[in-house]
């Protein structure tokens, strides 16, 4: 197997000491206390902001935080929103911080929310897909699971103990997933790298045991309105899957351990924005989040 990665012997998985090579190869290069827990900060007075855990690489610079807006209506159904389960993926963070500051209130009379805006905040510093341990969170969300990331989420919905109606599960699809983390993976688990094509869009991941198609499609029309919706390939596949209707492609959430089986609510989501377009900005991403949010949100509360 030829070389395709810096770390480790191709066709062997890593053992302790080429994950630590890896790790050591990290660097912060930006601020989750600058970028975020001040976002955070800033809705305290409106909002419960409280910390759920910590992270134990540095308890003290990744409290993991999250944020619930309590309706006025007792009985109202809970949403949950999740960012940056993936730290690299940026708009899916601030994304719902945006959702937070600027539509969160508008929902309270009709929903209960529960807003983890970044799942990884040492992923998000050092702008990577893995945990400090290799592993990634998005792959992690089982009993038992070694990633703390993944596990405080858990914890989090376990100590809420409610009903979750409907979870929207915020990512991106960058190009370095294909010039860096997918060579990774391969590399980490002692695998030939298969080179892939990202996708120019926005798409969605539903639930292949639980697809609801509507929910779906409302997203992608809401989201048509602020960015451009990615195309099937010549295959009639979105990053090797079928496309199922327009910009709409499904995963085994729960089998695979994915953040967006973790309730087992009847409407998930997983968002993928493409930042690397040249049609597109950074704000155009984060706007493309909250819409997804907001268009999935009102399909659900029209329909009960």
């Amino acid at each position: 197997m030829d070389r395709f990665y810096p770390i480790g012997t191709p066709g062997e998985p890593w053992g302790d000491a080429e994950k630590q090579l890896w790790f050591e190869s990290q660097s912060v290069q930006r601020s989750y206390r600058d970028e975020v827990l001040a976002k955070l900060d800033a809705l305290d007075d409106t909002f419960d902001v409280f910390q759920y855990g910590s992270l134990p690489i540095d308890r003290e610079r990744y409290p993991l935080m999250a944020v619930t807006v309590a309706s006025d209506q007792a009985d109202a159904p809970w949403a949950l929103i999740t960012g940056g389960v993936h730290g690299y993926e940026t708009s899916g963070v601030q994304g719902a911080l945006e959702f937070l500051a600027s539509h969160a209130s508008s929902y309270r009379d009709r929903l209960n929310l529960v807003v983890a805006p970044c799942i990884s905040p040492w992923g998000y510093e050092v702008i990577n897909r893995w945990n400090p341990n290799c592993l990634d969170p998005n792959r992690s969300f089982t009993a038992g699971t070694a990633a703390e990331e993944s596990a405080g989420l858990m914890g989090l919905l376990a100590d809420l103990g409610v009903d979750v109606r409907v979870h929207m599960d915020l990512h991106e699809t960058t190009d370095s997933d294909e010039s860096e983390f997918r060579p990774a993976v391969a590399a980490r688990d002692g695998e030939a790298f298969e080179p892939g094509a990202i996708p120019d869009g926005f798409y969605t991941v539903g639930d292949t045991e639980n697809p609801q198609p509507d929910f779906q499609a409302a997203i992608i029309a809401g989201v048509g309105r602020v960015t451009h919706i990615a195309p099937a390939d010549e295959h009639g596949q979105i990053i090797g899957s079928d496309v199922t209707q327009p910009g709409v492609i499904n995963y085994r959430n729960t089998e695979w351990g994915l953040c967006a089986g973790v309730t087992g609510a009847r409407f998930t989501t997983t968002t993928e924005v493409y930042p690397d377009s040249p049609k597109a900005t950074p704000e155009i991403c984060i706007d493309a989040q909250v819409a997804a949010v907001r268009a999935g949100l009102d399909v659900v509360l029209a329909a009960d």
